[in-house]
């Protein structure tokens, strides 16, 4: 169930399409929506950026702090304030909070009190990210114990589901919210299996199909070798539909990941949004 859902808004042109993405889910499930905007406390207490003990300590003046609290604690509260005449204007139950300290450790611990958190795919610098993900959203995309919906900055009404399935237990947990969504909005589902191996493809897929039946929903199990997350981004591309692409997190060591490369975060970088994150 998806009874209420954490949306992580800043100043950045993504907290139009996370607001507008909750709003759409929540309609659905008749949930509840929590906007959370945070006050990054580096920005202006420097005892927490640096520590009074680092190489070259650089403490600024009591006025500069001040100053600087004052100016990010009104920011958040003209983001949270727009945030709430939105979701008023949809006629949403919701809740508005403002909060000051890290933002990864506010949202991971906000996340534990709702069923989804929205996401965008960068924040207030993008325009210095590029195609690289926020040291933010990769860090909560690790730490969190909820499913992560990243969007981008226009909104897209998906219709369509694409699940990456492969066995595991994070994928496992992708194909259960998979069903559950598909049986819920009444949305056809792809489940895709990549893999070297025509045996281990046709048992996997097997598994799948046994664990969807019994959801009575449309669905196709299809099959690819090579590159995991190339086969889904290439699957979505060439989908007529406007799919949500839902897979597992990091399903390997970071060790692995640091020789072989993470196919989540390779998903996250070049799939087109929606795309949810499974825990």
């Amino acid at each position: 169930m998806i009874k209420s859902i954490l949306c992580a808004v800043d100043g950045s042109p993504y907290s139009e399409s996370v607001l507008r993405n909750a709003i759409y889910l929540a309609k659905q499930f008749d949930a509840i929506i929590r906007a959370l905007t945070v006050v990054d406390i580096r920005l202006f207490d420097w005892t927490v950026a640096t520590g009074a003990d680092s190489f070259v300590p650089v403490m600024p003046s009591a006025d500069f702090q001040a100053e600087s609290q004052r100016i990010q604690e009104d920011k958040a509260k003209k983001v949270i304030d727009k945030a709430g005449d939105m979701l008023k204007k949809e006629g949403m139950n919701f809740e508005l909070k403002s909060a000051a300290g890290i933002p990864v450790d506010e949202i991971c611990d906000k996340a534990r009190q709702n069923d989804l958190v929205v996401m965008g795919i960068r924040g207030e610098y993008e325009r210095w990210s590029d195609k690289l993900l926020g040291v933010t959203l990769e860090s909560v995309s690790r730490q969190i114990s909820k499913p992560l919906m990243l969007v981008d900055r226009n909104f897209v009404e998906f219709n369509h589901i694409i699940c990456g399935y492969d066995g595991s237990n994070s994928a496992n947990k992708a194909l259960q919210l998979s069903a559950f969504l598909s049986k819920s909005i009444n949305l056809t589902l792809d489940v895709i299996m990549v893999s070297d191996s025509e045996e281990e493809r046709s048992a996997v897929l097997r598994e799948a199909e046994k664990y969807l039946q019994p959801y009575q929903i449309s669905f196709n199990l299809c099959h690819d070798s090579g590159d995991v997350a190339d086969v889904l981004v290439e699957a979505q591309n060439q989908s007529k539909n406007k799919p949500l692409i839902i897979i597992g997190s990091y399903g390997h060591s970071r060790l692995r990941e640091a020789i072989l490369g993470s196919t989540t975060i390779q998903v996250m970088r070049t799939a087109k949004k929606p795309i949810i994150l499974a825990k």
